[in-house]
């Protein structure tokens, strides 16, 4: 029998975790296989070529092109610092010599006779790649980076935006279906990863920038407070590259819907211990997910948590991912074998559905969305 594959969210409060940690660059790997590291220690770094200013030194100089190589007080490949000399005309009968000042600090990477343009690269810039989580180096990407396994709870979001970042754990709302106000924060929340319940407003994400805390967990947000938290329309892009002083992670949709138990049952147990999370989304091909990971001592007794298996069966735990239920929660009760006909007139696999509040519905596959565990 055919089946469609149903996307996972992933709540597991232990597994085992191959992070892989990537140079934008071929750069030097700096720890080597077996070594333990800590979430803010370095694992590679590289240089990224800074950026170049054209200068047209025969324009401003009144030279031909081709005079502009013997103007040049440096060649090629030499430095220059800003506000210093850089090339210098004949002058008129050998007096009133004019000369150009470097624009920018940096090095001197072609001088055109053909254009009279000067190409100056600024100095490159330095990017460092830590290892995100507590781990053990597990392989090396030679030049690359390195792969680190780690071991502890993992969850993944429906929405997020901001980069890596990391920070203790502590739970803000007294219970899953409880928003979040700015009258609860403290100077103590600075540079921790605060969970809340159901919503969350710009108001309170304004001040959580002030205050320095490093990241926010919580069910759902109003798309005008993300609007206006951004300044901007986001748009279907990938996120993460925002730089907004936090890193918030969306567990279940838009506008206020209650944390699901188990997503709130696995931050609480863990509050106190460090998180590393990462807003990164994209929805489009190739999907990456908001995740959190918690890393824990692996228990001596216990061996890595199986993987959980993508196919959908009866008694597993779904969100319906299209309206007029969406973010909604539930349990899978019947799998029809045979094709059903849905209002589109098309012919599709579909689920029955036994909600949290007891309602029952029959839904295409395709519109649920498996929570692993």
């Amino acid at each position: 029998m055919g089946s469609a594959y149903i996307p996972g969210l992933k709540v597991n409060p232990a597994t085992e975790l191959l992070l892989e940690r990537r140079l934008p660059l071929k750069g030097a790997v700096i720890v080597e296989v077996g070594q333990q590291v800590a979430h803010s220690d370095v694992v590679a770094r590289t240089e990224l070529p800074g950026s170049v200013e054209m200068v047209n030194v025969a324009n401003k100089l009144g030279l031909e092109p081709s005079e502009v190589p013997q103007a040049m007080f440096g060649k090629v490949g030499e430095s220059v610092t800003k506000g210093q000399p850089m090339a210098q005309n004949r002058g008129f009968f050998g007096f009133f010599k004019g000369r150009l000042e470097a624009p920018i600090s940096g090095k001197i990477e072609d001088i055109s006779e053909i254009t009279g343009q000067v190409v100056l690269r600024r100095p490159p810039v330095p990017v460092e790649k830590v290892a995100y989580v507590d781990g053990v180096v597990d392989q090396i990407l030679p030049e690359e980076g390195v792969l680190i396994r780690t071991f502890g709870a993992h969850l993944q979001g429906i929405f997020g935006i901001g980069g890596e970042t990391t920070g203790e754990l502590v739970v803000l709302s007294p219970a899953p279906d409880q928003q979040l106000h700015e009258r609860d924060l403290t100077e103590a929340h600075r540079g921790k990863v605060l969970v809340g319940g159901s919503l969350v407003s710009n108001t309170f994400l304004q001040a959580c920038r002030r205050l320095g805390v490093a990241g926010v967990i919580v069910a759902g947000i109003h798309d005008r407070d993300l609007r206006d938290f951004l300044g901007y329309d986001l748009g279907v892009a990938i996120t993460g590259s925002e730089q907004l002083g936090l890193t918030l992670v969306i567990t279940e949709g838009f506008g206020p819907i209650r944390m699901a138990d188990r997503t709130w049952r696995l931050l609480s147990e863990n509050q106190g211990r460090r998180a590393s999370l990462s807003g990164a989304t994209q929805i489009r091909a190739g999907v990456i997910r908001p995740e959190v990971i918690i890393p824990a001592p692996r228990p001596k007794a216990s061996q890595s948590a199986q993987e959980s298996n993508l196919g959908l069966e009866v008694g597993a735990a779904v969100r319906l991912i299209r309206q007029p239920h969406f973010g909604a929660l539930g349990r899978v009760v019947e799998l029809p074998v045979a094709l059903t006909v849905i209002p589109t007139e098309a012919h599709v696999r579909v689920a029955v559905v036994q909600l949290e509040d007891g309602e029952k519905l029959t839904v295409p596959r395709a519109n649920l969305e498996l929570i692993e565990s």
